[in-house]
């Protein structure tokens, strides 16, 4: 977390921003709040893919479904806005620390931590599938561990983002040694690939390392669609097996998220277990709770709201960028927001993996 700089707005679809939380290949992320004083992570998108004619639809059909996902491992989505100069999106905020974060400070987790982690990312993903949505961008930066357990955040836009990006010659969505073979070739991607990128942050969590070592973009690519992972640093027989199933370069052999919740749930002591921290390797529980401890900065003191009818282009408040032109900001229900009736997309199909658990 980092202090707003000179030139950021004030306020962004009525929520004020109190400070950075990072950035990403599709947008920046800040620390804000609603008027209620309900903190959220709000992202807005880059203005080249803004800038696109069709992205705004993908968006909003995204963040619809997106809408519709319940599950106790997933971040929500509280709120968003397609129709503006530069769409944001906005989810509850997390407090904690991400998984990369967690590796990179505390080393790789011991197999009873990794099974555990796999459950509670398995059981997001199956939320997130029956949806109809698809992450497309699972890594470690993107599983918070907090004091209720691990979460998946960032979901919504992604593949809005990849439809627009895959168009332009030599791109692709996606973070290289997590995305899927068929990301790697910019071809279409569904649960499957969501798996393949279980897989890969399953074994960054056992090994401090993805499954294609570390080497630049083009070589990491080249390797998740040619070359079989490297998996000798698993020690855990079983969780290497799982690994490897997940990390199949053909789709269709790949496990769905509801039979390896399945698998793994039958591995970790406790169904509430996740529900915590007791799971995790004591450093990283005592880094949230000191984490915890610092609270996000408290709201400031209310400025004078832009006046109704104000938000578009060449006629915001001073301050704000685009406030929505519909609904209330913070609120759940449908029709908030500019996006008029909620559809939610048709379960996907659920897999057919030849992967089993005996």
């Amino acid at each position: 977390m980092e202090a707003l700089r000179p030139g950021d707005p004030e306020r962004i679809g009525g929520y004020l921003l109190q400070a950075r939380l990072g950035a990403g290949g599709m947008g920046q992320v800040f620390l804000a709040r609603s008027p209620g004083g309900m903190p959220v992570a709000l992202k807005v998108v880059h203005p080249n893919l803004a800038g696109d004619r069709g992205f705004r639809a993908r968006v909003r059909r995204e963040v619809e479904a997106a809408r519709s996902v319940s599950g106790a491992f997933t971040a929500p989505v509280v709120d968003a806005d397609p129709d503006v100069r530069l769409p944001w999106l906005a989810t509850a905020f997390l407090p904690g620390l991400s998984l990369q974060d967690a590796v990179l400070t505390h080393g790789p987790f011991p197999p009873p931590a990794a099974f555990a982690l796999g459950a509670g990312l398995a059981e997001a993903l199956d939320s997130i599938h029956s949806a109809g949505v698809v992450h497309r961008d699972l890594k470690p930066s993107n599983v918070m561990l907090g004091p209720d357990g691990p979460r998946v955040i960032d979901f919504g836009i992604a593949y809005a983002a990849e439809a627009t990006v895959v168009t332009q010659a030599g791109h692709a969505i996606g973070s290289p040694g997590f995305l899927s073979p068929e990301q790697a070739r910019g071809g279409d991607t569904g649960p499957a690939s969501d798996v393949f990128s279980f897989g890969a942050v399953l074994c960054y969590a056992a090994t401090a390392d993805g499954p294609f070592g570390r080497a630049t973009v083009p070589v990491l690519l080249y390797r998740v669609v040619h070359e079989p992972p490297r998996l000798d640093g698993v020690g855990d027989p079983e969780l290497r097996a799982l690994i490897a199933a997940c990390l199949n370069k053909d789709p269709e052999h790949r496990p769905a998220a509801g039979d390896l919740l399945r698998w793994l749930a039958d591995r970790t002591p406790r169904t509430d277990v996740l529900q915590g921290t007791a799971w995790l390797p004591p450093p990283v529980t005592a880094d949230i709770a000191r984490r915890g401890r610092q609270a996000p900065p408290p709201p400031s003191p209310p400025s004078s709201p832009a006046a109704p009818g104000l938000g578009t282009p060449g006629g915001a408040a001073p301050g704000t960028l685009e406030t929505p032109r519909a609904g209330t900001p913070g609120s759940y229900g449908e029709g908030q927001a500019g996006f008029g009736r909620r559809r939610v997309l048709p379960p996907v199909r659920r897999s057919r993996a030849a992967w089993s658990s005996s």
